[in-house]
């Protein structure tokens, strides 16, 4: 019996060290991936240039000084935008999972 034991908290204990890298690699996305994911954003946004589309062009997006919205462009600031939409932009909370979304931050990243 003390032997299942510690072999049950041994398996706990490598199951919560696990978890949070998991986690961690799970969230950098892949960004391949994130630019076919942007193939359905391109119709209002330019990837390789800064001049507005519909909407703004994201070409720099993360070394920006502000966003549209003022705002400095920070990871939580465009995922939110894409996840609430505004001023035209539907929202993508619902549209796209998050390993979408996550894929399409590391795209934009590159960009």
């Amino acid at each position: 019996m003390f032997h299942m034991d510690r072999l049950r908290v041994f398996a706990i204990g490598v199951a919560l060290a696990a978890g949070p890298r998991v986690l961690l690699a799970a969230g950098q996305g892949d960004v391949a991936k994130g630019k076919e994911v942007f193939q359905q954003c391109s119709v209002c946004h330019h990837a390789d240039s800064d001049q507005k589309k519909m909407g703004p062009g994201l070409k720099g997006l993360f070394q920006k000084a502000k966003l549209t919205n003022g705002k400095k462009p920070t990871e939580a600031g465009v995922r939110a935008k894409i996840d609430a939409g505004g001023n035209g932009m539907p929202a993508y909370k619902d549209m796209l999972s998050d390993a979408e979304k996550a894929d399409l931050m590391a795209y934009l990243k590159t960009l």
